[in-house]
């Protein structure tokens, strides 16, 4: 049950010439800098270990046409891990457009599935019946008679918790606008607000497209806090080592379900990743309370840090990191005009 066994490693074409593509945005703090390097370096490193040659292309400015032209999309395939283009917020879908616009084949998803708009996916995924919490968008103070408390209010153009504090989760109509003041002045932008789960939460890793493998699913253990409308993960405690919050969250990997659950879990991801047009892997962040799972996010290209719920998932379902990431490769590679003619024989 928590494992993958239709995916045969030992099938994965190891030779396949990869573009590994990321940004650095020179206003970043050394540390952050330094850091997104040497993840980079390490999954360019382990690439080339299993085989594939590896070029590295880092986005450090707008033009991103220029950076790529020295990399024939006949011979490559792009590794896109770039989440934004320095200078242009929200520019991820950017990205993979312009890799489709010259004919690159790329891993993650296209440009039409990347939205740096949470009500998209909302829209969507509601209209294919997948259960969420309540939500409703505000760009005013007035919330227009919302009811459902405890609510948890977000920027609804930002990703990675950008926004969740320890102030997010409100009870009472009060601190609801008080806290859709704060978001929508602090980031300019409209608030997302939900109602607030009090219950499990779970991140669920798909990969592939035509056949898709479901990872071991990774908890989120909030059981060293008390306060049940503090049990988040704020955008402190998630990248910020030393923060308290931090400190007394685990990730328990896999997570302790019936094999009832786990069936009506898998169905639902699945559900989902359709729904979302998705393509080679996926996060998907849910809730769980009173025998019902709840979809709160959907993270196409996610985070691939070592320490992410995805990379711990697959160390757990037997993937070393070089081969989660030449897993990406193989399934991108499906779709390219010539690799496609003899990729590894999975989808």
């Amino acid at each position: 049950m928590n494992t993958i066994p239709s995916i045969h490693l030992e099938s994965l074409r190891t030779d396949l010439p990869v573009v590994l593509l990321y940004n650095i945005d020179p206003v970043w703090s050394e540390e952050d800098i330094r850091q997104a390097r040497a993840l980079a370096d390490l999954a360019a490193a382990e690439l080339e270990h299993i085989g594939h040659p590896v070029r590295v292309a880092i986005v450090t400015r707008p033009d991103l046409e220029s950076l790529l032209t020295p990399f024939d999309p006949t011979r490559y395939i792009v590794f896109n891990w770039c989440e934004e283009i320095p200078g242009l917020r929200g520019s991820e879908a950017l990205v993979a457009a312009t890799l489709e616009q010259h004919g690159y084949t790329f891993t993650g998803a296209d440009s039409n599935a990347l939205t740096a708009d949470k009500r998209d996916i909302k829209v969507l995924l509601t209209k294919q019946g997948i259960p969420l919490p309540s939500w409703a968008i505000y760009d005013t103070l007035s919330t227009n008679g919302w009811h459902c408390f405890p609510a948890i209010v977000k920027p609804v153009r930002e990703h990675g918790s950008l926004g969740i504090d320890r102030q997010a989760v409100v009870s009472t109509p009060e601190r609801l606008t008080e806290q859709i003041e704060s978001v929508t002045r602090r980031f300019d932008q409209p608030a997302l607000v939900e109602e607030f789960i009090r219950g499990r939460e779970l991140t669920v890793t798909l990969i592939g497209n035509e056949t898709l493998h479901l990872l071991p699913i990774a908890e989120i253990d909030f059981s060293a806090i008390e306060d049940t409308l503090a049990r988040i993960r704020t955008y402190e405690s998630k990248f910020e080592k030393d923060n308290p919050l931090a400190k007394q969250i685990k990730m328990i990997v896999p997570a302790r379900l019936t094999a009832q659950e786990y069936q009506q879990l898998q169905a639902l991801a699945c559900s989902t990743y359709r729904a979302a047009n998705c393509r080679d892997y996926v996060r998907l962040d849910v809730r769980f309370r009173e025998g019902v799972f709840y979809v709160v996010d959907v993270n196409h290209n996610p985070d691939l840090s070592l320490d992410s719920s995805l990379v711990l998932a697959a160390q757990a379902a037997g993937l070393s990191y070089g081969q989660l990431l030449s897993l990406l490769i193989n399934l991108a590679a499906r779709r390219h005009p010539i690799y496609g003619r003899y990729a590894a024989g999975y989808s």
